[in-house]
């Protein structure tokens, strides 16, 4: 029997969630499924992503648990297309003509009562009152019975349930007074209240939904990229295709002006790329043969012949728009702080609605006035906003990151951004351009043009910077390069390798001082070139006795900006640290070029992550931002990791924020994101809770009649939501700008 057992996320959509209650409820429910190891719901997304241990848990099962809850749930799909578009503007038509028409039967019952306030005196009679607020109360918000009743039956409550016992009790008691009455007017009515608020509510979730679209347009934007057909260039000639059908290895072709369809190696021809939208880089690059290009770039001038590497959910913006998706659906550490407010909400508000009716009812016998308290105490208290105060400031901030080069994984990085105290920095490819040259080959004992053969020999293949610096010396030179064997790499100090039958060594100053290597004779000029900051590299053989053959000497340049995000940083107070491998004096070389505070030289990789985990204090947040593999452990260490796109792979799956465009300054604008969000976060949270702290006291101390309290209660989720929209206006600041 197979024991395939499976760790996946799933995602699916959730359909008639209202309030924070809501979410909690359906995350319970997922939660309690059997093989579910996390859950978490998104209010202002509907989505529900849930991580499962077992290969027997499916999308339908998560769907019916969700049914199950009282909800509608259906598969999440991976992009939005045309048909989700139109369900969207179809969702909002009919939630429009739903306000209107309650809006049209409602102003006849609320004209009245502002004529009163202004002294014109009329009335209409309560049967009229009754035919107008019925349709309100039960075809127009019949909506909220369900989703009461569904809440009921999970023995929980929602927003929903509050409306509908609320204005069921205005509507009660109103038809009560028409009957006693007998419709002559005389009585006291309150059908204006019951069918305002509904409209009230109403339109504050048509508000609302329209504003929550508003969030999410980074992704759209993303999305739209992503192109649908690619001209393929075959023997027998070109051929317009769907980008379904091309296939890594496939040749393209992109004319000016088109739409880059892969992720690819240019073949031939040159032309400026803009990859504004998946970098935030606003000028044009320009890209020649040999260059690597993304899907979803704009080709501005030049005709491309493209070799594809990467289609479909492979390519980097498939990956950018699944980065940011996650991001979005996932929850910040704050919001656990709500959840466990809206989980007795809804209860202790029913509790402070019947005490305030008994309390009114036993001190002044006025039944009547009693309940209308009461139903202002259920319409005010609304947790719609506290559910939505967090998710949609991370939808916004996120997105308006992620348009701006700074990718985010995931809300927690978010989250915990704005604490930075402490930056760490790797140094090759991070702080330095990370493409050095060879600058000195110095033989010892043998000739320049056999030194270089052997150690292009050894990096044959090899990736790595300095290694594609070796081989480029050696292919301008025209040197012939044998083949190696027994090829090993050492981890954080080189390679070892049989070349020609002997046994060569190739790597830094540490590894030639384990192997028994003497370099005092080119020692003094090694020291030199440090000072002056190149990497040094030493090869040696110990085929008989360790001998050393002679030095390689790499140069590197620092970043352009690099000086200027330190400085930035520290006008911020944040301390400044870079962590390299590489040796001491090209180390101190860097510091001094970018004002670093303190540099950590010689440093092996597993030694990184330790140094890292050294530096993190309670009162300490530590980001660290590297691009290489080596950096991976330091990086899961850190409490933020943050990857530069232009390293690898590994890099940037184990950061939790990525640069897309390698810049330094873009540290500083990451930091910057994260605390505006933040911020709007407890501005958000703030304004949920004070709208309750607030208003339920007033209501139950009969200071507000229940139409005030139903546009308070629509007026707080709109308002939270608004405000997190604001985020869309975030700009990264430019050098000389200080970061808020």
């Amino acid at each position: 029997m197979s024991n395939d057992v499976r760790h996946a996320r799933l995602q699916i959509k959730v359909e008639g969630m209202t309030c924070a209650s809501c979410a909690g409820r359906v995350e319970k429910a997922l939660k309690a499924l059997e093989g579910v190891q996390n859950a978490a719901v998104n209010l202002a997304m509907e989505t529900a992503s849930v991580d499962v241990s077992t290969s027997t848990i499916t999308t339908a099962d998560l769907i019916r648990v969700v049914e199950k809850a009282g909800y509608g749930a259906s598969l999440a799909s991976k992009e939005e297309s045309s048909k989700d578009t139109d369900h969207y503007a179809l969702s909002q038509r009919r939630e429009a003509r739903a306000v209107l028409i309650a809006a049209i039967l409602s102003a006849p019952l609320l004209i009245p009562m502002l004529a009163d306030l202004a002294g014109f005196h009329w009335m209409l009679s309560g049967w009229i009152q009754w035919a107008l607020a019925t349709p309100v109360q039960f075809w127009l918000g019949a909506r909220f019975y369900v989703a009461g009743w569904s809440a009921l039956k999970a023995r929980a409550g929602n927003m929903d349930l509050l409306v509908a016992l609320g204005t069921s009790a205005g509507y009660g008691l109103s038809v009560f007074e028409v009957l006693r009455s007998e419709g002559s007017g005389m009585g006291h009515y309150y059908f204006e209240a019951s069918a305002v608020v509904i409209t009230l509510v109403l339109m504050g979730k048509w508000l609302e939904g329209r504003a929550k679209r508003q969030t999410t347009t980074a992704i759209r934007a993303l999305q739209s990229l992503r192109p649908k057909m690619a001209l393929r260039r075959r023997n027998t000639g070109e051929e317009l295709v769907a980008i379904a059908s091309i296939r890594p290895g496939d040749v393209v072709v992109v004319k000016p002006g088109e739409q880059i369809p892969v992720d690819g190696r240019i073949l031939e021809g040159a032309s400026e790329v803009n990859e504004a939208m998946l970098t935030g880089e606003s000028l044009p690059v320009m890209k020649q043969p040999g260059d690597k290009v993304t899907g979803g770039a704009i080709n501005a001038s030049g005709l491309l012949v493209i070799e594809t590497l990467a289609v479909g959910s492979e390519t980097t913006l498939s990956r950018i728009i699944r980065l940011v998706e996650e991001a979005q659906a996932g929850k910040a550490p704050i919001q656990h702080l709500v959840d466990k407010v809206s989980a007795i909400f809804v209860p202790v508000v029913l509790v402070i609605a019947l005490a305030t009716l008994a309390g009114w009812w036993a001190w002044n016998g006025d039944l009547e006035q009693a309940i209308i308290n009461a139903v202002s105490v259920l319409v005010i208290a609304c947790p719609c906003a506290l559910g939505l105060a967090t998710p949609t400031a991370i939808m916004a901030g996120t997105g308006v990151a992620a348009r701006h080069g700074i990718l985010i994984k995931d809300a927690e990085a978010l989250e915990l951004m704005h604490r930075a105290s402490i930056v760490v920095f790797d140094k090759t490819g991070t702080l330095t351009v990370g493409k050095p040259s060879l600058a000195v080959s110095q033989p010892y004992g043998i000739e320049q043009a056999q030194l270089l053969s052997m150690a292009a020999s050894m990096q044959r293949g090899s990736e790595h910077p300095l290694a594609q610096a070796i081989l480029h010396a050696a292919s301008h030179s025209a040197l012939p390069i044998p083949l190696c064997s027994t090829l090993q790499a050492i981890p954080g100090r080189g390679l070892s390798a049989s070349v020609n039958g002997r046994s060569m060594h190739l790597g830094t100053s540490r590894l030639m001082h384990e192997l028994g290597v003497d370099i005092s004779p080119l020692k003094d000029q090694a020291d030199a070139l440090e000072a002056q900051g190149k990497s040094i590299s030493w090869l040696a053989q110990t085929q008989d006795s360790p001998a050393l053959l002679g030095l390689f000497a790499f140069g590197d340049h620092v970043k352009p900006t690099a000086a200027l995000a330190i400085a930035q940083l520290q006008r911020l107070g944040i301390k400044t640290i870079m962590i390299t491998g590489d040796n001491q004096g090209s180390a101190d070389h860097v510091a001094r070029d970018t004002g670093i505070d303190k540099v950590y030289a010689n440093v092996l990789p597993a030694d990184k992550a330790a140094i890292v985990k050294s530096l993190k204090t309670p009162t300490d947040t530590i980001a660290m931002i590297g691009d290489g593999i080596n950096d991976a452990p330091a990086l899961a260490v850190a409490d933020v990791g943050i990857a530069m796109a232009t390293g690898t792979d590994v890099a940037m799956h184990t950061a939790g924020i990525t640069l897309m465009r390698g810049d330094p300054l873009l540290v500083a604008s990451a930091i910057g994101i994260s605390r505006r969000t933040y911020r709007k976060i407890r501005q958000n949270l703030f304004w949920a809770f004070v709208y309750n702290l607030v208003g339920i006291p007033l209501a139950a101390a009969g200071m507000l009649n229940p139409v005030i309290a139903g546009a308070a209660m629509a007026f707080s989720s709109v308002s939270v939501v608004s405000n997190a929209l604001l985020l869309k206006r975030w700009k990264p600041k430019s050098a000389n700008e200080k970061i808020d």
